[in-house]
This record gives C-alpha cells, structure tokens and sequence, in this order.
C-alpha cells in the first residue's frame, strides 16, 4: 500500500499500523453509497467522518496513507521539528537574558527525529482505519478509479455512489534541473526519513516549506544556503514582512541566494555538486543533501476524470465551482486537488461545504471563507484577506496601518521587537480588507483579525477590546488606536479643545 518509513522503529510501525495496515481487509461494498471520497488527506478525512456522523452510507478510498501530507509529511512533522529548533535557537541566545549555558551544547539531531516520529505516531490514532471503521465509514484501501458518473472501482471492488468527493491531495513538484535525478533530492515526503544531520544543505524554493526546513535545519546545525528564483524570500507574502525573515535567516547564519537558478547538478566526490547562476554569474556549490520546496501538483493522476467528463488541468488542479462542484454535477471536490490555497484548514472548511453542498443541496459558497495562513518560520508571518496590492487591483482604495513590535512592552521585554501588525482597511471606512503579522507566535495572533473581519467587526472597534497587558497581541489594539486618530479631523480637534477650554 505504502513505501515505508525509515527507519522502521517501533514508532513508524505504530504509525503504519494506523494508517496503512499491512493485513487491513476491505469490506464487501454496500449495494449504493451516499458519498464516495477519494482521498484520506485532511479534507477527504473530514467528508468521510462528518458524513457518517450524520448517518449517510460512506465509502473512503486510500491509495497510500490516510492521514495525507499533513500527518506523514506535512504539518505534523515538521512542526515538531520548528519546535527542537526553537528550542535550539533559545539555548543559543540565551546569553543576551542573562543565562549562561556552558559551553558545548549541542543538539542530537537522532533524538530529534526520534522524538518527531513518536509524536507523528500518537496523533495518526485519530486518523487511523480502524478508527474511521469505528465511525461507520467503509474503508477501502487501494487504487481508486471513476468507472462511470455513479461508480468508483477499486482493484475487482465497485462502489456506487450518489455523489463522490475527489479529495487526492497533491505532491511535491520536481524543478527541470539538468542531472537532478540522477544526483538525488529529498522532498516532503523524504526529508522526515533522516537519521544524519546533513553537514551540508542546498533548499531549492523559499516558500513556506522551504524556509521552514532552511532555518531549522541550519538551527540543528547544518550549513544551510536556500536558492530562491525570485528576488525576495516567500515572494507571495508582503515584502516588508519578507524581508525580516530574510534578515533573520541571515542572522541564524543561512546563505540567502535570491535571484538565482540551479542550471546542473551531478555526483562528485565531495558530494552533489549544484551548478547555479547568482545574479547573472555562474557559481558551484557542493553540498550533501537537497531539499526541493518548489511547489506542488495536483494528483490527477489515474483516476479517469475525462471518463467521467471532470475537467481539470494538471498544474491547477480539478475545476470547480465557487460551492466546489465539478463539471459532473455528482462528483464534487476538495482540498489541495482543487484548491489555490493548500493548507490542511482549508481542506478541512472545503471539506464542510463539500458535506453541506453534496448531502443537503446547500449552497455554501466557497467565496464566502475568510482564510488565514501563516508560515512558521521564526518570526513568523499570517495573513489573512487581501494584501494591498489584491485591493488596488480590484479597483478597491486602501489605508494601512502598522505597528512596530518595538513600540509594544511585551515585544521589548521579550527581546522580540523585529516585526509588526499591519492592516489594510477601506479608505474612508473602518472595514479590514486584509493584514499581516510579524511575530514569534504570529498564527496564535492572527485568529483575532480573521474573526474580526468573519463577524464584520472594524478596526476602530478592535481598538475599544481590551487586551491583556502585556501582550504581544495588543499590537492589534494599538493598531486600531492608530486608525482611530485619523478620525480627529481639525473641527473635531478644535471642538474638543473648546469643550476642554469651557472646563478650565
């Protein structure tokens, strides 16, 4: 069913155990499903438990491992890896607080990963097949195949649906890189297989995976250079906001290529040698390990969507409509297959739509979503809503108010004062179209301004909520002190000066 960990301790067996058991034996198929999900990635998951749970009759297909990218490859282990490496970046800093830690601390980098594969195995109970049978869902652990508009075939096995739910995920995207395959790469799907920490490390692509993995990777100990196409890190994200990040990455001691393309690589006796422009000028590098964090593709991939008359694009995914129905009016989408922002929350709120569009004839508007995402580097960035540029482009004038972490108590005594708040609102109104946050924890932060924006709440009233002091998330306060004061036009300040003078 599944390539297997390495390596094969008795966590990845656990972790196996759930979520590809080796002697798992496939129901016999009900004569007629309400739904069949393919998929058992985050949003499929959340179709399939969500539709039992409401009594429908609900087949789950894996090809591999349910649990998906997030648990196997994906936010689960790479976030206990943040975690070891914060704590790495804490020890390493912790002189400027007034602590001493000898000298000689070093981080164990098989302890770590050890430490990773035990909790990546605890949390795959929740999204194991057996727990999912428990639910009254028929798991199916095989190939899935649309034979018509009404039928699923896995391996000799049909399965009639009413409607079907195409949630496959994606995978990681391989650069046209000249010897790239032959010189060999980790992905993902690779990376959290390590047992040795490289010496030497090249990440090509600084999105969010592949900034993640630089600075832990560099924080563990490895030489760490990131090559990136483009001229900044994170080139989605706000570019005030990517530039801290860069300025950090440099700090931790990790090489920064931007503007740059690998033309070549190839094995040499040193190691895998990368052959690359900076810049318009041609520079070698050599290294032991490359991560590829360029991206990821749809799987699309053997599932007879032209059979079925499912368009769809192998760079975009499947197509959908805004209530997440594809060109076949009995088979809906979810999750990365379908969708431009590939984050396990948006799998799982796809997921709900898909429940409440397929089931009950709602019309649940994908639209409708207001969507954070945050990048876990350290500091981190969230944003959610629009980015200036999104407003200007849609014709919508916009007003921008920041705070600097360096003018909040919290941030100075945390020694944390290298980021910010920013929010856009509508000119003349107090209505946020969109923020960014800087900060250490800036996706515990970020949460406030979605629900804001959710529950149509404006910045001047986020200003009127008190906020524990200190915080760091007062910064959102103090930004909406800032939005406020430009509401004191020259009567309105004259008028109070009045009011005040009569008083004396």
């Amino acid at each position: 069913m599944s390539e297997p960990n390495e390596p094969m301790d008795r966590y990845n067996e656990e972790l196996l155990s759930n979520v590809a058991p080796a002697d798992w034996k496939n129901p016999d198929p009900k004569a007629k499903y309400h739904l069949v999900v393919i998929g058992a990635g985050s949003a499929g998951l959340v179709t399939a438990a969500g539709a039992a749970g409401l009594g429908a009759k609900v087949a789950l297909v894996e090809k591999y491992r349910l649990g998906g990218d997030c648990l196997n490859y994906g936010c689960v282990p790479s976030k206990s890896l943040l975690r070891a490496a914060h704590a790495a970046a804490d020890v390493r800093d912790a002189d400027r607080f007034g602590v001493r830690v000898p000298e000689g601390a070093t981080v164990d980098f098989p302890t770590v990963m050890e430490r990773m594969r035990r909790i990546r195995a605890r949390i795959s109970e929740h999204d194991s097949a057996e727990r999912f049978s428990d639910l009254g869902v028929d798991v199916f652990l095989g190939e899935a195949r649309f034979a018509d508009s009404n039928t699923v075939e896995v391996g000799d096995q049909d399965l009639r649906f009413r409607k079907a739910v195409i949630a496959s995920g994606a995978r990681a995207v391989r650069p046209p890189v000249e010897g790239i395959e032959e010189t060999g790469y980790l992905t993902n799907e690779t990376v959290f297989d390590l047992t040795e920490l490289p010496p030497r490390l090249a990440v090509f692509g600084a999105g969010p995976l592949g900034c993640e993995m630089a600075q832990a990777f560099r924080r563990f100990g490895s030489e760490v250079t990131i090559v990136e196409r483009r001229d900044h890190l994170l080139s989605r994200e706000d570019s005030d906001a990517a530039a801290i990040v860069a300025e950090a990455f440099r700090k931790d001691g990790i090489r920064v290529c931007e503007c740059t393309e690998v033309k070549k690589m190839s094995r040499t006796d040193e190691g895998k040698l990368l052959e690359m422009e900076v810049n318009g000028e041609r520079e070698n590098l050599t290294v032991d390990e490359v991560l590829i964090g360029a991206g990821r593709a749809p799987n699309v991939e053997g599932l007879n969507l032209e059979g079925v008359d499912v368009e769809y694009d192998a760079r975009k995914g499947v197509h959908v409509d805004d209530r997440l129905r594809t060109t076949n009016s009995n088979i809906f989408a979810a999750g990365d297959i379908c969708l431009k922002y590939k984050f396990t929350h948006t799998a799982d709120f796809s997921a709900r739509i898909v429940l409440r569009n397929a089931l009950f004839w709602g019309r649940s508007k994908l639209s409708a979503l207001t969507i954070p995402w945050c990048t876990y580097t350290d500091p981190e960035i969230a944003h959610v809503g629009m980015y200036e540029k999104d407003a200007e482009e849609r014709g919508i004038p916009v007003q921008t108010f920041v705070k600097s972490l360096a003018e909040v108590d919290r941030a100075i005594a945390d020694g944390e004062e290298n980021g910010f708040v920013k929010i856009h609102v509508k000119k003349g109104t107090d209505k946020i179209l969109g923020a960014t946050i800087v900060a250490r924890h800036a996706g515990e932060m970020i949460g406030e301004i979605g629900v804001a924006m959710a529950g149509k709440v404006g910045l001047g009233k986020l200003a009127n909520v008190i906020h524990p002091y200190p915080t760091q998330a007062e910064a959102i306060r103090l930004t909406g002190d800032l939005y406020n004061r430009t509401r004191l036009t020259g009567f309105v300040k004259w008028l109070f000066e009045k009011v005040l003078s009569w008083q004396v």
